[in-house]
């Protein structure tokens, strides 16, 4: 096998500080505040090429730390699951609130009652249309079946 050199290149300041500038820049990233797989992949990669070549990795501590990741793994989807749950059941109760009298109190105080008219799933939380008024699920605060006329 032969080596070859590497040519020298030579640079100028200019190029030098424009090379470091745009290094400094790509550099800078947010960093992660969770951890997940490809983190956990991550850290086993850096400890096994970091490992020591006369006293390798015990294999139990590699297998415990195989089960984490699968652990971690499955309570993720857990997490994920629960909240598509607890959506549609948000989802589902503004719905059979359509025709039902509703008591509110909004986030600033406002206090009200009307016929839930409509439901919107626009955001995070359904909202429910009271009177022309956009009320969210959580502002509801009792529910009465209109008397018939």
């Amino acid at each position: 096998m032969t080596i070859q050199p590497i040519a020298s290149q030579s640079m100028s300041a200019d190029a030098i500080a424009a090379s470091t500038a745009s290094a400094a820049g790509a550099a800078v990233r947010t960093p992660v505040q969770t951890m997940d797989s490809n983190v956990f992949m991550q850290l086993l990669v850096t400890q096994l090429k970091n490992q020591n070549p006369s006293a390798p990795m015990d294999t139990n501590e590699m297998m415990a730390q195989t089960v984490q990741l699968s652990m971690m793994e499955k309570m993720t989807e857990l997490a994920t699951s629960s909240k598509e749950g607890f959506s549609l059941q948000m989802r589902s109760a503004a719905a059979q609130l359509i025709g039902q009298s509703v008591g509110y109190t909004l986030p600033d105080g406002t206090e009200g009652t009307g016929i839930a008219s409509a439901v919107s799933f626009n955001g995070p939380v359904p909202t429910v249309t009271v009177g022309g008024l956009a009320v969210p699920l959580d502002s509801v605060t009792g529910l009465t079946t209109p008397s018939a006329s």
